[in-house]
């Protein structure tokens, strides 16, 4: 197997989650991605190849365009792919050079989603707009009519897309989407988190192109999160009792805030201010990105660097977050309810369908303040539903293994 992706931990890790999950069945697994991820993927017992890296900003000495980078990153990759001969090549929805290197090798290839799927069918919601699922027929006829500007998008990334496959030498594609495969598709979410998608009708075989048109097709497959995280030392969990002012038994609430979003630390600062004289025991952490100035650190919490999710998050109540996906799956798994305030992007899609499944409280950025913080985590430690819902979705992720799901999947493909 060789899987391919993006080097950003919300990419990255879920490919390694997926690679270790391949290897524990037998199978060799060669992953490329980013360098700084070398030592962990060995450590999982892969081999390890270094992704192209190119920048595509115009902040570098020789900033590429997107599909520019795109190109040279495929031909790098494609001696690769002849090299290891895979029986599946498996490219994350951002990385496009290994499944274009696939392709060009004829090997057959597999999209991992690792976050919620972004083709919505047109009545949904635009995606990372933040809005929920229409409730109203009104609501559904507006979500239709702003979808045709999105199609104008699409469309022209077609085209783009088209425009390289064919200095590749590959046939143009008559559907968006392109980058995600046809034949297998992995979303790595909570399918409770996924808005309901007809399924296509008993015996039918949905085609490439009306399965891109139609969003949802027989070779989706919502698998659950794959989840992984680099070794970390262990952190002492803050104190009840004595000076702090809270029962020792107090909740716990676990502030984790983006690793790639919010330099000001907007969100760890409203969450100490707003929480230092509620009945609850705080852990936060700024993952290793320097506050630029002093954070205000009340008696009843702890700050500290770094924080391993899998080990801290069982012993929580609520995490606050901003609801980059890898965070609040790992959160829900472990059964803690959740405060989501969005920073960028598809958080703002995350904490959507966060609330919409009611496993948490959402707060927009416009409206994230000390004292807003504190309600909606007073809110999600008193409403009896969220807790429950939370607790649902972690007793899910216990009955079902997305790793062994996905391996089994990729081994059909593999087998034809």
């Amino acid at each position: 197997m060789l899987l391919g992706a993006f080097g950003d931990p919300g990419h990255a890790f879920p490919m390694i989650a997926l690679g270790r999950a391949l290897g524990e069945r037998g199978h060799e697994v060669t992953l490329q991605t980013w360098r700084r991820w070398q030592r962990h993927v060995q450590a999982e017992g892969m081999a390890f190849a270094p992704a192209p890296e190119y920048s595509v900003f115009p902040t570098g000495p020789e900033p590429l365009d997107f599909y520019e980078a795109v190109v040279h990153a495929t031909v790098d990759t494609l001696p690769l792919v002849r090299e290891l001969a895979p029986d599946v090549a498996v490219a994350d929805i951002l990385t496009l050079a290994p499944a274009l290197a696939a392709e060009l090798a004829g090997v057959p290839r597999a999209t991992l989603i690792p976050h919620v799927h972004p083709h919505g069918l047109p009545e949904f919601p635009i995606y990372s707009f933040g809005a929920r699922l229409a409730r109203t027929g009104a609501g559904r006829t507006m979500w239709r009519a702003g979808h045709r500007l999105v199609l104008r998008g699409l469309e022209r990334g077609r085209l783009e897309l088209n425009a390289t496959r064919a200095r590749l030498g590959l046939p143009p594609l008559d559907y968006v989407h392109g980058g995600i495969s046809g034949k297998l598709a992995l979303v790595a979410t909570f399918p409770q988190l996924e808005y309901p998608r007809p399924q296509p009708a008993s015996g039918t075989h949905a085609s490439a192109r009306g399965a891109s048109k139609r969003g949802a097709h027989e070779n989706t497959h919502v698998v659950g999160p794959l989840m992984w995280e680099p070794p970390a030392r262990e952190v002492e969990l803050p104190p009840g009792g004595g000076a702090t002012g809270v029962a020792e038994d107090a909740p716990l609430v676990l502030v984790a805030p983006s690793t790639a979003q919010d330099a000001e630390h907007r969100l760890l600062r409203a969450a100490l201010r707003g929480l230092a004289d509620a009945p609850v025991r705080v852990l936060a952490t700024y993952n290793r990105r320097l506050p630029p100035r002093a954070l205000p650190v009340p008696p009843n919490a702890c700050v500290v660097d770094w924080v391993s999710y899998a080990r801290t998050m069982p012993r929580c109540d609520v995490v606050v977050c901003h609801a980059g996906h890898g965070t609040l799956v790992r959160a829900l798994a472990c059964g803690c309810a959740v405060v989501a305030c969005p920073a960028a992007g598809d958080m703002n899609e995350n904490a959507a369908r966060l609330d919409w499944a009611g496993a948490g409280v959402r707060v927009p950025r416009r409206f994230l303040t000390a004292r807003v913080l504190r309600l909606a985590v007073e809110r999600a430690l008193a409403q009896p539903r969220i807790r429950a819902r939370s607790r649902e979705l972690a007793r899910w992720a216990q009955s079902n293994d997305p790793g062994a799901r996905a391996a089994s999947l990729l081994e059909q493909l593999a087998a034809g």
